[in-house]
Formats: C-alpha cells, structure tokens, sequence
C-alpha cells in the first residue's frame, strides 16, 4: 500500500477519535491523535475530551510507551506549543523521539497558530500539514469562530415543505399538533414511533432524529418567547449521547412573559441544571425574582432594536462571554427572519419534506422586512445535501468560520 494511502488511513482514524469530544470538549476544540511506529502500525490512540485534562497527543504516547520512538503523529489539528492548563504537546512529542508529524490544519487561534509546528521542525521533527483539511476544519468549526471572533457559529435550522412553509396557517393546525412539533423537534407529546403526530409531522422520523444530534453538537439552543407560548416544547438533547454540560436553552424573551408553569420552567426547577437563561429589555421584578427562584436565569439586555426587539448581536457577544461555542436557532418565522437580517447566522441546516402546503396563510420559513433586493440576499455557499429517508436537507453557509 502506498505511504500516502496509509497517512490518509491514520488520520481518518484521528478524525475519529477527535469526534468521540464532541458533547465533551467545548470550550475547547476536538483532538484525536494516532501514533504509528517505524512500520506504520498504530501503537497508541488519543482522544481529548477537557474532563480528562490530558491532550490527545499526550494519551497516544502514553499508550505507545517505547514504540512511540522514531514513529509518526498522525492529528487533526496542529499540536500546542504554549502553556495552559497542560505543558506544551511539542515537548512531549520531541522528548518521545517522535520523527514524523502528520496534521490536517494549523491551530485557527492566531495568537499560536503555525508555532507548535515550528517549535516541531526546530527539533528535527518532520511535519506534513494540509491532508484531509476539509473535513477538519468542518469539525472543529464552532471553535475557530469562538476562538477568533469570541461569540458562537451560529447555525439556523428549520424544517419545511418544497415550498418554504414551516406549518399551515394557525386555524388549521390540529390542537393536537403543536406549530414546533410540525417543524420536526419532537418536543411536545412523543415521536411518529409511539403514535405522538403521526400525520402532523413535516419530516419523517430518520429527520428529526437528525434534529437530536445537531443539538448535541451544539452547547446552546436559541428559541423566542413565542415558541415557548404556542408550544410548551421542553428544548432538550435526546441524542442519548453524554455532554459534558447540559444544553443549554436561551429564550428571547423581551417583556418576561415566560409562563411560570410551562414545561421548560418546571424542568428548570425540578433539575436545578443552570441550563435555561432568559434576555429580556423590560420586566417588573417580581417575575424576575419568581423565575430566578425557580433556578431560571434571568439577564437584561441594554442593546435593543428600534422596534423593542433584543439585539441578536449583544446577545450572541454575551455567550461567548460565557464560553457558549456554538448555538442552533431552531426558532419560528420571525426569529428566523431576524436572525438573517440581522446578519449573525454563520450556516443553515434546511430540512425539506417531498410536501406542498400552498396557500397565503401557511407560515413561512423567515417573516419580517426581508432584503429588499435579490443582489442583498442571504447567500449560501459551500452547499452539502444530506438524504434522511424521503427527506433531504440543505447544509451550507452565510460566512466562513475561519475568516476574520
């Protein structure tokens, strides 16, 4: 087999292993290492996950012991030449007589981006970058946006027929039937499998079991106050998978008009996780205490738009601030408008279902002003489709994650 088919095996396999952080690693980027020896065997594995402190470089060396001498590092992302909370992986490696260093990406934080494979090629290390780049950096998006800009890649999913509707006109959805349960959220009642809507759904079920795994890769899901009032969804991660912090669950909610006894508040209260944080503009102090004792956090936001809308901008700065990576709006037509206008989705995830709704009343995708002209509109670009049954989805996005 040729040497280059074998760097291409390993560093798959380091792909893989960086993916088992997900859920675990944020704030902080996922990280797989293999190490192979003088024959190209693999004799160690890593896989960072931030709870076990230790990098995945570090881990496959453990695992390789002597073996590791001479051998060659395959990695997703380029190993770290500082200090923080573990001493610098380059020395690791040089100390363990490493000879080779294969990576997909540099580190996308400029402050040390390009100096761990310097310090590596100062000790005679050769290093090779750029093999299997797409799809590492597609990995570890979420960070390169949080470390960069300081607020979270912010992804817009929704669900819809051919013709952009996300549910039929507000008189005819069944009682039974919820506007977020029709868009393929499973957050109210149950799922097709077990009875729930069946016949109400928008997307089948491979979909919207698809729906569980984008919010376990995200570590916040943004709604408005209006999905909360129509719905009573509860808004949780029900991949099965663990998470190192539990999703966390942001609703825009600018007069406080949260229910006390909604679905989500009372989860809140009885799990006491911190997980459900509320923006709002204006509320009497008696709600916001109620809530709060209820273990719902409650902040104000002094940024408002014209209109009496929260600023989408200021809200987003403050989960960086809180170390928040990433976020899936998964709100209705007019959070989903506002969010575009306002020009801070970074990609869209669009689940269509082979359906027609027609009509003037059925609820669009995105209300609002909209742009005015075809040359303003959203772009999206680097499109990848994905089949889910009968359904499919459009992944893509406004603006890229590494650009500055």
């Amino acid at each position: 087999m040729p040497a280059y088919s074998t760097d291409e095996q390993l560093l798959h396999r380091a792909l893989e292993l960086a993916r088992q952080g997900i859920g675990l690693a944020s704030p902080n980027p996922y990280v797989g290492a293999v190490i192979a020896d003088l024959h190209g065997n693999a004799v160690g594995t890593g896989a960072y996950t931030y709870a076990g402190v230790k990098h995945a470089e570090v881990l496959a060396l453990e695992a390789a012991g002597s073996k590791a001498r001479g051998g060659t590092l395959y990695i997703n992302l380029e190993p770290h030449a500082h200090q923080g909370r573990t001493p610098p992986c380059t020395d690791a490696l040089i100390a363990a007589g490493i000879h080779r260093v294969v990576a997909s990406m540099p580190d996308p934080n400029s402050k040390v981006s390009g100096k761990g494979f310097d310090k590596l090629r100062a000790a005679g290390v050769h290093v090779e970058v750029g093999r299997l780049e797409e799809q590492a950096r597609r990995l570890n998006e979420a960070f390169a946006r949080y470390i960069r800009h300081g607020t979270p890649l912010v992804t817009l999913k929704a669900a819809m027929t051919l013709d952009g509707k996300i549910a039929p006109p507000p008189d005819e959805a069944p009682a039974e039937a919820p506007v977020e349960a029709m868009v393929g959220t499973m957050d109210r009642g149950g799922t097709a499998a077990n009875g729930g809507f069946s016949g109400h759904w928008i997307t089948g079920e491979v979909a919207r079991a698809h729906v569980q795994e984008l919010r376990h890769q995200n570590d916040a899901l943004l709604v408005g106050a209006g999905t909360i009032l129509s719905d009573d969804p509860l808004l949780t991660d029900r991949s099965g998978r663990a998470r190192r912090r539990p999703l966390l669950r942001v609703i825009l909610d600018s007069r406080l008009r949260l229910p006390l006894e909604s679905r989500l508040v009372q989860s809140a209260a009885a799990e006491r996780k911190n997980d459900v944080l509320v923006f709002c503009s204006s509320a009497g102090e008696p709600k916001k205490s109620q809530l709060e004792q209820l273990g719902i956090r409650v902040e104000k936001v002094s940024a408002v738009e014209p209109d009496g809308r929260l600023n989408l901008p200021a809200i987003l700065h403050r989960l960086g601030q809180l170390e928040i990576t990433s976020v899936l709006i998964e709100g209705g037509a007019t959070i989903n408008g506002t969010a575009l206008v306002a020009n801070v989705v970074d990609k869209v995830f669009l689940y269509y279902a082979p359906k027609i709704l027609g009509g003037s009343g059925s609820i669009p995708f995105a209300a609002g002003a909209g742009f005015c002209h075809m040359s303003h509109a959203a772009q999206v670009k680097n499109v990848h489709l994905h089949r889910f049954g009968e359904d499919f989805a459009v992944e893509g996005y406004l603006r890229d994650p590494y650009g500055e």
